[in-house]
Protein backbone atom coordinates (compact mmCIF):
# COMPACT_ATOMS: atom_id res chain seq x y z
CA UNK A 1 0.00 0.00 0.00
CA UNK A 2 0.99 3.29 -1.16
CA UNK A 3 1.88 5.92 2.21
CA UNK A 4 -1.10 8.10 1.23
CA UNK A 5 -3.51 5.05 1.53
CA UNK A 6 -2.30 4.29 4.78
CA UNK A 7 -2.72 7.52 5.93
CA UNK A 8 -6.28 7.49 4.63
CA UNK A 9 -6.95 4.45 6.29
CA UNK A 10 -5.26 5.82 10.14
CA UNK A 11 -7.40 8.59 9.57
CA UNK A 12 -10.67 6.66 8.96
CA UNK A 13 -9.89 4.15 11.66
CA UNK A 14 -8.97 7.55 14.18
CA UNK A 15 -12.75 8.64 13.49
CA UNK A 16 -14.27 5.33 14.23
CA UNK A 17 -12.19 4.40 17.14
CA UNK A 18 -13.48 8.05 18.47
CA UNK A 19 -16.70 7.64 17.80
CA UNK A 20 -17.19 3.47 18.90
CA UNK A 21 -14.75 3.25 21.94
CA UNK A 22 -17.13 3.80 24.83
CA UNK A 23 -15.08 6.23 27.18
CA UNK A 24 -14.86 3.54 29.98
CA UNK A 25 -13.42 1.04 27.77
CA UNK A 26 -10.40 4.12 27.07
CA UNK A 27 -8.68 3.36 30.47
CA UNK A 28 -6.47 0.51 29.34
CA UNK A 29 -7.32 -2.02 31.48
CA UNK A 30 -5.41 -5.66 31.33
CA UNK A 31 -6.24 -7.01 34.92
CA UNK A 32 -8.41 -10.00 34.59
CA UNK A 33 -11.59 -7.81 36.27
CA UNK A 34 -11.37 -6.10 32.87
CA UNK A 35 -10.90 -8.71 30.07
CA UNK A 36 -13.69 -9.65 28.12
CA UNK A 37 -13.07 -13.60 27.32
CA UNK A 38 -16.04 -14.41 25.77
CA UNK A 39 -18.09 -17.05 25.70
CA UNK A 40 -21.78 -18.97 25.98
CA UNK A 41 -21.96 -18.19 29.58
CA UNK A 42 -19.64 -14.73 29.72
CA UNK A 43 -21.05 -12.53 31.95
CA UNK A 44 -19.90 -8.69 30.54
CA UNK A 45 -18.92 -6.71 33.58
CA UNK A 46 -20.70 -3.42 32.25
CA UNK A 47 -22.63 -2.59 29.13
CA UNK A 48 -19.69 -0.54 28.25
CA UNK A 49 -17.90 -4.13 27.51
CA UNK A 50 -20.94 -5.59 25.84
CA UNK A 51 -21.27 -2.51 23.41
CA UNK A 52 -17.27 -2.45 22.53
CA UNK A 53 -17.15 -6.46 21.69
CA UNK A 54 -20.24 -5.93 19.63
CA UNK A 55 -18.71 -3.01 17.66
CA UNK A 56 -15.26 -4.45 17.09
CA UNK A 57 -16.74 -8.25 16.43
CA UNK A 58 -18.98 -6.20 13.45
CA UNK A 59 -15.63 -4.29 11.93
CA UNK A 60 -13.43 -7.46 12.50
CA UNK A 61 -11.80 -5.78 14.66
CA UNK A 62 -11.69 -8.57 17.39
CA UNK A 63 -8.99 -10.31 14.61
CA UNK A 64 -7.88 -7.52 12.35
CA UNK A 65 -6.26 -9.94 10.28
CA UNK A 66 -8.12 -12.60 9.28
CA UNK A 67 -9.55 -12.90 6.34
CA UNK A 68 -13.24 -11.15 6.35
CA UNK A 69 -15.09 -14.36 5.16
CA UNK A 70 -13.74 -15.47 8.57
CA UNK A 71 -15.10 -13.12 10.80
CA UNK A 72 -11.55 -10.73 10.54
CA UNK A 73 -11.20 -7.09 9.17
CA UNK A 74 -8.82 -8.61 6.50
CA UNK A 75 -6.02 -6.19 7.43
CA UNK A 76 -2.22 -6.69 6.13
CA UNK A 77 0.49 -6.25 8.57
CA UNK A 78 1.02 -2.16 7.81
CA UNK A 79 -2.72 -1.72 8.18
CA UNK A 80 -2.55 -4.19 11.84
CA UNK A 81 0.26 -1.95 12.76
CA UNK A 82 -1.60 1.46 12.71
CA UNK A 83 -4.55 -0.52 14.36
CA UNK A 84 -2.55 -1.23 17.46
CA UNK A 85 -0.74 2.05 17.29
CA UNK A 86 -4.36 3.34 17.16
CA UNK A 87 -5.73 1.61 19.68
CA UNK A 88 -2.69 2.30 21.72
CA UNK A 89 -3.32 5.85 21.40
CA UNK A 90 -6.47 6.41 23.15
CA UNK A 91 -5.45 3.36 25.84
CA UNK A 92 -8.40 0.90 24.63
CA UNK A 93 -9.01 -2.38 25.81
CA UNK A 94 -8.89 -5.32 23.63
CA UNK A 95 -12.37 -5.95 22.74
CA UNK A 96 -11.71 -9.60 23.19
CA UNK A 97 -9.08 -12.12 24.57
CA UNK A 98 -9.38 -15.39 23.50
CA UNK A 99 -7.10 -18.87 23.40
CA UNK A 100 -9.46 -19.32 20.04
CA UNK A 101 -7.96 -16.20 18.78
CA UNK A 102 -4.25 -16.88 19.77
CA UNK A 103 -3.84 -20.82 19.39
CA UNK A 104 -6.46 -22.53 17.48
CA UNK A 105 -7.36 -19.69 14.89
CA UNK A 106 -3.75 -19.79 13.84
CA UNK A 107 -3.98 -23.33 12.96
CA UNK A 108 -7.76 -23.97 11.38
CA UNK A 109 -5.89 -20.98 9.20
CA UNK A 110 -3.15 -22.93 8.55
CA UNK A 111 -4.33 -26.33 8.40
CA UNK A 112 -8.15 -26.41 8.91
CA UNK A 113 -10.62 -27.19 5.84
CA UNK A 114 -12.35 -24.25 4.01
CA UNK A 115 -15.88 -25.64 5.40
CA UNK A 116 -14.23 -25.49 9.02
CA UNK A 117 -12.60 -21.91 8.92
CA UNK A 118 -16.31 -20.98 8.49
CA UNK A 119 -17.56 -23.09 11.06
CA UNK A 120 -15.24 -22.21 13.72
CA UNK A 121 -13.35 -19.04 13.19
CA UNK A 122 -16.21 -16.62 12.88
CA UNK A 123 -17.59 -17.40 16.82
CA UNK A 124 -14.46 -16.90 17.93
CA UNK A 125 -14.25 -13.72 16.33
CA UNK A 126 -17.39 -12.43 17.85
CA UNK A 127 -16.58 -13.84 21.38
CA UNK A 128 -19.32 -16.61 21.18
CA UNK A 129 -17.73 -19.66 21.81
CA UNK A 130 -14.55 -19.82 24.44
CA UNK A 131 -11.96 -22.05 23.89
CA UNK A 132 -9.25 -23.79 26.09
CA UNK A 133 -6.37 -26.18 24.90
CA UNK A 134 -5.73 -30.01 26.08
CA UNK A 135 -1.90 -30.57 25.52
CA UNK A 136 -0.47 -31.33 28.87
CA UNK A 137 -1.13 -34.53 31.09
CA UNK A 138 -0.09 -35.87 34.04
CA UNK A 139 2.92 -37.86 32.64
CA UNK A 140 3.07 -35.72 29.44
CA UNK A 141 4.45 -32.10 29.88
CA UNK A 142 6.97 -30.72 27.87
CA UNK A 143 7.28 -33.99 26.07
CA UNK A 144 3.91 -33.82 24.09
CA UNK A 145 4.71 -36.78 22.10
CA UNK A 146 4.10 -38.51 24.89
CA UNK A 147 0.47 -38.02 25.50
CA UNK A 148 -1.36 -40.93 26.22
CA UNK A 149 -4.62 -39.88 25.92
CA UNK A 150 -6.26 -42.03 23.24
CA UNK A 151 -8.80 -42.15 20.89
CA UNK A 152 -10.35 -45.55 19.22
CA UNK A 153 -11.65 -45.40 15.67
CA UNK A 154 -15.26 -46.45 15.50
CA UNK A 155 -15.65 -45.56 11.71
CA UNK A 156 -17.39 -41.99 11.44
CA UNK A 157 -15.86 -40.82 15.20
CA UNK A 158 -13.29 -41.64 17.49
CA UNK A 159 -13.70 -42.60 21.33
CA UNK A 160 -11.82 -40.71 23.23
CA UNK A 161 -10.72 -41.50 26.77
CA UNK A 162 -7.93 -39.92 29.25
CA UNK A 163 -6.90 -36.99 30.97
CA UNK A 164 -5.51 -33.38 30.55
CA UNK A 165 -3.53 -31.06 33.38
CA UNK A 166 -3.30 -27.69 33.31
CA UNK A 167 -5.95 -26.95 31.21
CA UNK A 168 -6.19 -23.17 31.63
CA UNK A 169 -10.49 -22.21 32.20
CA UNK A 170 -11.56 -25.59 31.28
CA UNK A 171 -14.52 -24.78 33.72
CA UNK A 172 -15.53 -22.32 32.08
CA UNK A 173 -14.74 -23.17 28.03
CA UNK A 174 -17.37 -24.53 25.65
CA UNK A 175 -14.85 -26.37 23.33
CA UNK A 176 -11.56 -28.05 24.05
CA UNK A 177 -8.79 -28.51 21.12
CA UNK A 178 -6.95 -31.53 22.17
CA UNK A 179 -3.78 -33.78 21.24
CA UNK A 180 -4.84 -37.45 21.26
CA UNK A 181 -3.33 -40.78 20.34
CA UNK A 182 -5.14 -42.31 17.19
CA UNK A 183 -2.85 -44.46 16.61
CA UNK A 184 -0.85 -47.02 18.88
CA UNK A 185 1.17 -48.42 16.99
CA UNK A 186 3.18 -45.79 15.22
CA UNK A 187 6.29 -43.47 16.30
CA UNK A 188 4.65 -41.59 19.55
CA UNK A 189 5.47 -38.64 17.59
CA UNK A 190 3.27 -39.98 14.71
CA UNK A 191 0.17 -41.08 16.26
CA UNK A 192 -1.29 -38.23 17.40
CA UNK A 193 -4.23 -36.16 15.82
CA UNK A 194 -5.42 -32.43 16.65
CA UNK A 195 -8.86 -32.85 17.78
CA UNK A 196 -11.74 -30.73 18.55
CA UNK A 197 -14.72 -31.43 21.32
CA UNK A 198 -17.37 -30.04 22.99
CA UNK A 199 -16.91 -29.23 26.25
CA UNK A 200 -20.82 -29.90 27.25
CA UNK A 201 -21.09 -33.43 25.57
CA UNK A 202 -21.37 -36.34 27.58
CA UNK A 203 -18.36 -37.88 28.76
CA UNK A 204 -15.97 -34.61 29.15
CA UNK A 205 -15.27 -33.79 33.01
CA UNK A 206 -13.85 -31.00 34.49
CA UNK A 207 -12.38 -30.10 37.65
CA UNK A 208 -10.32 -26.61 39.07
CA UNK A 209 -7.15 -27.19 40.48
CA UNK A 210 -6.42 -24.50 43.66
CA UNK A 211 -2.93 -22.92 43.69
CA UNK A 212 -1.10 -21.10 46.39
CA UNK A 213 -2.73 -18.10 45.50
CA UNK A 214 -6.59 -19.56 46.07
CA UNK A 215 -7.69 -19.05 42.75
CA UNK A 216 -8.47 -21.63 40.13
CA UNK A 217 -7.36 -20.38 37.08
CA UNK A 218 -6.18 -24.35 35.28
CA UNK A 219 -8.26 -27.50 35.63
CA UNK A 220 -8.20 -31.26 34.97
CA UNK A 221 -9.85 -32.37 32.24
CA UNK A 222 -11.19 -35.86 32.02
CA UNK A 223 -12.62 -37.86 28.92
CA UNK A 224 -14.79 -40.88 29.51
CA UNK A 225 -15.63 -42.59 26.53
CA UNK A 226 -16.19 -39.29 24.71
CA UNK A 227 -17.75 -39.05 21.61
CA UNK A 228 -15.46 -36.55 18.60
CA UNK A 229 -16.68 -37.36 15.06
CA UNK A 230 -14.40 -37.40 12.18
CA UNK A 231 -15.02 -33.90 10.75
CA UNK A 232 -13.85 -32.53 14.06
CA UNK A 233 -10.25 -33.22 13.22
CA UNK A 234 -7.50 -30.75 12.23
CA UNK A 235 -5.16 -31.28 9.27
CA UNK A 236 -4.29 -35.12 8.84
CA UNK A 237 -4.84 -37.68 10.91
CA UNK A 238 -1.98 -38.83 12.84
CA UNK A 239 -0.31 -35.47 12.14
CA UNK A 240 -1.36 -33.40 14.88
CA UNK A 241 1.63 -32.40 16.11
CA UNK A 242 2.14 -30.04 13.25
CA UNK A 243 -0.66 -28.24 13.75
CA UNK A 244 0.11 -27.98 17.66
CA UNK A 245 3.47 -26.27 16.50
CA UNK A 246 2.05 -23.68 14.58
CA UNK A 247 -0.07 -22.28 17.30
CA UNK A 248 3.18 -23.42 19.68
CA UNK A 249 5.26 -20.70 18.09
CA UNK A 250 3.10 -17.88 18.00
CA UNK A 251 2.05 -18.53 21.80
CA UNK A 252 5.88 -19.36 22.90
CA UNK A 253 6.48 -15.66 21.28
CA UNK A 254 3.48 -14.39 23.30
CA UNK A 255 4.82 -15.61 26.15
CA UNK A 256 8.53 -14.08 25.70
CA UNK A 257 6.37 -11.04 25.54
CA UNK A 258 5.47 -11.93 28.55
CA UNK A 259 8.82 -12.44 30.43
CA UNK A 260 9.80 -9.12 28.82
CA UNK A 261 6.41 -7.23 29.97
CA UNK A 262 7.74 -8.19 33.69
CA UNK A 263 11.12 -7.41 33.40
CA UNK A 264 10.32 -4.09 32.23
CA UNK A 265 6.97 -2.55 34.58
CA UNK A 266 9.50 -4.12 37.42
CA UNK A 267 12.78 -1.97 35.91
CA UNK A 268 10.21 1.06 35.61
CA UNK A 269 9.31 0.89 39.63
CA UNK A 270 12.85 0.16 40.23
CA UNK A 271 13.76 3.49 38.63
CA UNK A 272 10.99 5.79 40.09
CA UNK A 273 12.12 3.80 43.61
CA UNK A 274 16.01 4.39 43.35
CA UNK A 275 15.10 8.38 42.62
CA UNK A 276 13.23 9.03 45.46
CA UNK A 277 14.42 6.53 48.50
CA UNK A 278 16.96 8.70 50.03
CA UNK A 279 19.78 6.30 51.28
CA UNK A 280 23.64 7.41 52.33
CA UNK A 281 25.87 9.75 50.76
CA UNK A 282 27.47 9.27 47.03
CA UNK A 283 30.80 8.83 47.06
CA UNK A 284 32.09 10.94 44.92
CA UNK A 285 30.36 13.74 47.18
CA UNK A 286 27.51 15.40 48.42
CA UNK A 287 24.21 15.09 46.06
CA UNK A 288 21.12 16.35 47.95
CA UNK A 289 22.75 18.74 50.02
CA UNK A 290 18.99 20.38 51.30
CA UNK A 291 17.95 16.74 52.56
CA UNK A 292 19.38 14.14 54.94
CA UNK A 293 21.22 11.76 51.86
CA UNK A 294 21.18 11.21 48.77
CA UNK A 295 18.59 9.22 46.35
CA UNK A 296 19.55 5.27 45.67
CA UNK A 297 20.31 6.17 41.95
CA UNK A 298 23.21 8.19 42.81
CA UNK A 299 25.35 4.99 43.94
CA UNK A 300 27.27 3.43 41.31
CA UNK A 301 26.03 -0.29 42.32
CA UNK A 302 22.08 0.66 42.16
CA UNK A 303 22.85 2.25 38.88
CA UNK A 304 25.01 -0.61 37.80
CA UNK A 305 22.24 -2.86 38.41
CA UNK A 306 19.29 -1.10 36.28
CA UNK A 307 21.52 -0.38 33.32
CA UNK A 308 22.26 -4.50 33.44
CA UNK A 309 18.19 -4.58 33.34
CA UNK A 310 17.51 -1.66 30.75
CA UNK A 311 20.80 -3.80 28.57
CA UNK A 312 18.50 -6.78 28.61
CA UNK A 313 15.31 -5.27 27.94
CA UNK A 314 16.35 -3.44 25.07
CA UNK A 315 17.77 -6.56 23.53
CA UNK A 316 15.44 -8.72 24.35
CA UNK A 317 12.92 -6.35 22.55
CA UNK A 318 14.84 -6.65 19.44
CA UNK A 319 15.01 -10.05 19.83
CA UNK A 320 11.12 -10.17 19.56
CA UNK A 321 10.72 -7.82 17.12
CA UNK A 322 12.84 -10.18 14.74
CA UNK A 323 11.05 -13.37 16.09
CA UNK A 324 7.60 -11.62 14.91
CA UNK A 325 9.18 -10.69 11.67
CA UNK A 326 10.02 -14.16 11.05
CA UNK A 327 6.52 -15.28 11.84
CA UNK A 328 5.21 -12.84 9.49
CA UNK A 329 7.57 -13.91 6.26
CA UNK A 330 6.80 -17.95 7.56
CA UNK A 331 2.84 -17.45 7.20
CA UNK A 332 2.38 -14.61 5.06
CA UNK A 333 5.22 -14.98 2.70
CA UNK A 334 5.01 -18.80 2.95
CA UNK A 335 9.33 -18.47 3.29
CA UNK A 336 10.55 -21.69 4.00
CA UNK A 337 13.67 -20.55 5.54
CA UNK A 338 11.62 -18.40 7.35
CA UNK A 339 9.89 -21.10 8.83
CA UNK A 340 13.00 -23.35 9.53
CA UNK A 341 14.30 -20.24 11.86
CA UNK A 342 10.95 -19.46 13.83
CA UNK A 343 10.82 -23.89 14.56
CA UNK A 344 14.27 -23.38 15.71
CA UNK A 345 14.84 -20.26 17.59
CA UNK A 346 11.14 -19.76 18.80
CA UNK A 347 11.62 -22.28 21.69
CA UNK A 348 14.94 -20.20 22.14
CA UNK A 349 13.08 -16.54 22.57
CA UNK A 350 10.79 -17.92 24.89
CA UNK A 351 13.46 -19.64 27.16
CA UNK A 352 16.10 -17.12 27.36
CA UNK A 353 13.35 -14.11 27.95
CA UNK A 354 11.40 -16.00 30.58
CA UNK A 355 14.50 -16.99 32.64
CA UNK A 356 16.26 -13.48 32.22
CA UNK A 357 12.86 -11.97 32.50
CA UNK A 358 12.39 -13.35 36.39
CA UNK A 359 16.39 -12.81 37.11
CA UNK A 360 15.71 -9.24 35.84
CA UNK A 361 12.59 -8.86 38.18
CA UNK A 362 14.12 -10.64 41.17
CA UNK A 363 17.31 -7.53 40.37
CA UNK A 364 14.83 -4.72 40.13
CA UNK A 365 13.24 -6.23 43.08
CA UNK A 366 16.80 -5.82 45.09
CA UNK A 367 16.57 -2.23 44.19
CA UNK A 368 13.95 -2.16 46.89
CA UNK A 369 15.55 -3.94 49.64
CA UNK A 370 13.10 -5.30 52.42
CA UNK A 371 10.14 -3.47 50.54
CA UNK A 372 10.92 -5.16 47.53
CA UNK A 373 9.61 -8.24 49.74
CA UNK A 374 6.44 -6.56 51.18
CA UNK A 375 3.23 -6.68 49.05
CA UNK A 376 2.20 -3.37 49.57
CA UNK A 377 5.37 -2.39 46.65
CA UNK A 378 3.68 -4.83 44.14
CA UNK A 379 7.64 -6.17 43.31
CA UNK A 380 6.78 -9.13 44.71
CA UNK A 381 4.06 -9.90 42.31
CA UNK A 382 6.23 -8.80 39.30
CA UNK A 383 8.65 -11.57 40.64
CA UNK A 384 5.56 -14.31 40.87
CA UNK A 385 4.26 -13.31 37.59
CA UNK A 386 7.65 -13.76 35.93
CA UNK A 387 8.32 -17.50 37.50
CA UNK A 388 5.64 -18.78 35.83
CA UNK A 389 6.35 -17.25 32.42
CA UNK A 390 9.46 -19.89 32.56
CA UNK A 391 7.26 -23.08 33.56
CA UNK A 392 4.15 -23.19 30.54
CA UNK A 393 4.50 -22.85 26.74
Amino acid sequence: MTEASLDGFRAELRAWLEENCPEEMRDGKRTEDGICWGGKNWEFTSEAQKVWLERCAAKGYTVPTWPVEYGGAGLNRDQEKIFRQEMDRINARSPLESFGIWMLGPALLHFGSHEQKLHYLPPIARGEIRWCQGYSEPGAGSDLANVQTKGEDKGDHWLVNGQKIWTSYADKADWIFALVRTNREAPKHKGISFLLCDMEQDGVETRPIKMISGISPFCETFFTDAVIPKHQIVGEENKGLKAMFVMMNEARLGVAVQGLSQSEVAYQNAVDYAKDRLQGRDVTGVKNPDGPADPLIVHPDIRRNLMDQKSFIEGARAFIYWGAQMLDQAHGNQDKDADGLVSLLTPVIKGYLTDKGFDYCVAAQQVYGGHGYIEEWGMSQFARDARITMIYE
